[in-house]
């Protein structure tokens, strides 16, 4: 008896349902499928939106509006506190950013922010500023640079 290991917690595999088992089952002779149609078919998938031939709510409700979001402009953040690590005086662009791991391609467009410290002379080549972060790359000697 010492050797007998429970493996699987009980209940953890729950029994398939034995259908097709005579009248007095509740599950006999059409098995719960009804009768004819693609229910009652092997293979039968049934779509979550269909709605028995009526229009689907989808398509009942009006189509309004316009959104944006397909064609709007995405900028990388990079705060100016993660600046911090490059060396005094290196100019930075892209590829520095991108080979730091602030960034994740080099076609990104990049938009520093001004959150944190910076106390390194740089020189910052970027799509865009914001107004602190500028201010803060400037008053360590360092340029904002557009590109």
């Amino acid at each position: 008896m010492s050797g007998l290991q429970i493996t699987s917690v009980a209940g953890r595999h729950k029994a398939r349902r034995r259908v097709g088992r005579g009248a007095g089952s509740r599950r006999g002779k059409t098995c719960g499928r009804g009768h004819n149609g693609s229910g009652s078919r092997a293979g039968a998938i049934s779509l979550s939106l269909y709605e028995g031939g009526q229009m689907p709510l989808f398509r009942r409700l009006p189509k309004r509006g316009f959104s944006n979001k397909n064609y709007a402009t995405r900028y990388e953040i990079v705060n100016v506190s993660q600046l911090e690590r490059f060396d005094d005086g290196i100019s930075i662009g892209t590829e520095q950013l991108s080979g730091a791991g602030l960034i994740g391609s080099l076609k990104s467009r990049v938009k520093i922010l001004g959150d944190g410290d910076l106390t390194k002379k740089l020189d910052v080549t970027a799509h865009k500023f914001s107004k602190t972060a500028e201010q803060k790359i400037e008053a360590c000697g360092g340029t904002a640079n557009k590109m």
